[in-house]
């Protein structure tokens, strides 16, 4: 008889790594029949041979990199990117080594002309988010080259949590919602009846929309200005050169 080939290892979202300021606020999500019924998605999909970005080691690396009580700016993006090479989990990042997509290019141009900051050579953003910036999209994964395919499978479940976790804290954040998709979830931050946060919106920096309003909206100079002001200290909003550069 032949021996069986051992069973391929099969995508876990139920037991994700990331800070463990986190882990109270995401139990019952986590928990939750919506994600078993992701759980199997995933793994359904890597069965037939879907390729999914990220990798399951880069899923939560936006809650693993920034704990709960740290979060100063929440940047609100939607699905990973879903070209090879460039998701890991922060949202608008890429890798080091690839070429920033689009709409990260419009980021710096707006960030150099609301701060003077040249545009710089890479997209690596883990730097904004070493400082309390949660770098979120609202689905946390994507099928190769087919964009917002799992948008309704599920994540919605726990990105929700997550955005109102933040919101529950009594240090005043920034919440930066850019496009329609991201504004949708400001109920989620105003469900309290107060004003603590401040809520920026824009059109979303894709060359589709940059020019109808993204351009010139200021949100980095704003987002430091409220902070300051409410003694949070300020976001470096620079992005330094990676260390092999």
């Amino acid at each position: 008889m032949a021996a069986r080939t051992p069973p391929r290892r099969l995508t876990r979202v139920d037991q994700p790594t990331f800070d463990p300021s986190w882990r109270d606020a995401l139990a019952v999500p986590l928990a939750s029949g919506t994600m078993a019924a992701l759980i199997r998605f995933l793994a359904a999909e890597e069965r037939a041979g879907v390729t999914i970005f990220p990798p399951p080691a880069d899923r939560f690396r936006a809650l693993e990199l920034t704990a709960l009580p740290d979060v100063r700016v929440v940047i609100l993006g939607q699905d990973p990117y879903h070209g090879a090479g460039q998701a890991h989990g922060l949202c608008f990042s890429v890798r080091p080594g690839v070429k920033p997509p689009p709409s990260l290019a419009n980021i710096y141009r707006e960030l150099a002309s609301d701060c003077g900051i040249a545009a710089p050579s890479h997209g690596f953003l883990e730097h904004w988010a070493r400082q309390g910036v949660l770098l979120l999209n609202t689905v946390l994964t994507v099928a190769e080259g087919r964009a917002a395919a799992h948008r309704g499978r599920g994540w919605e479940h726990l990105t929700d949590a997550i955005i109102r976790a933040v919101a529950d804290q009594q240090a005043p954040t920034v919440f930066m919602l850019w496009g329609s998709h991201a504004q949708a979830k400001a109920p989620l931050i105003t469900a309290n009846g107060d004003d603590r946060h401040l809520i920026l919106t824009a059109p979303h920096p894709s060359p589709l929309s940059a020019y109808k309003g993204w351009f010139g909206s200021g949100h980095f100079s704003k987002a430091n200005a409220f902070l300051a002001a409410h003694g949070r200290g300020t976001i470096d909003w620079s992005v330094p050169p990676l260390a092999s550069a």
